[in-house]
């Protein structure tokens, strides 16, 4: 299990927003302010993993906004990154995304996150990871189930408040709702007042 531990660092190559190519990556020198979206997809030039990449990209503002940074990780080169971000995406690229995408050629952090099936591609697998490197958050999808990038920035706001205010979340909070103390008398108050909308 790695939600509550620390996320396993590495170091390898990837392909930056910018497009340019670094062989040094390291994740634990490009955490965001508050912390990181961690992903894995199996396979550069596939078919639900360009839904995905894309919808994390139009949503890297939002993450930014909340001082999160995100990370994509699949077992192909960058050499593949690269021309999948140089491919238009009428023509079954990704475009070019507004965050790294990390080379796992020797799908060393695939296993290190267990998201790797067979010894051949990664799960779609995503982690949230606390600024200090803690991991809070974690689910992981069989191969053919697209992953929801807005419940992961929800995920991203439960931190952040639980985080800020010492408070819990309850079941489907959201940024903007109360959340409750983490006492029996906290946990009863909350759930006399909102108990029918749960």
């Amino acid at each position: 299990m790695i939600v509550t531990n620390k996320a396993p660092d590495f170091s390898a190559t990837a392909v930056l927003a910018n497009g340019s190519i670094v062989e040094d990556f390291k994740l634990s020198e490009n955490m965001g302010e508050k912390g990181t979206v961690l992903f894995f997809y199996p396979l550069d030039f596939t078919f639900v993993c360009p839904s995905e990449i894309i919808a994390f990209s139009h949503r890297t503002k939002d993450f930014a906004d909340r001082g999160i940074n995100v990370i994509g990780v699949s077992i192909d080169s960058q050499f593949s990154h690269f021309a999948w971000r140089e491919t238009p995406v009428n023509q079954g690229g990704i475009g070019r995304v507004n965050f790294p995408l990390v080379a796992d050629l020797n799908k060393q952090i695939a296993r290190d996150y267990d998201v790797l099936l067979n010894e051949s591609v990664a799960l779609r697998g995503s982690f949230l990871i606390d600024a200090d490197g803690t991991v809070r958050h974690a689910v992981v999808n069989d191969l053919p189930l697209g992953r929801n990038i807005d419940e992961m920035l929800r995920m991203v706001d439960t931190m952040i408040f639980t985080n800020e205010n010492g408070e819990v979340c309850p079941a489907g909070w959201v940024k903007g709702d109360e959340g409750m103390e983490a006492t029996t008398d906290g946990v009863a108050k909350y759930l006399d007042g909102h108990a029918d909308e749960l």
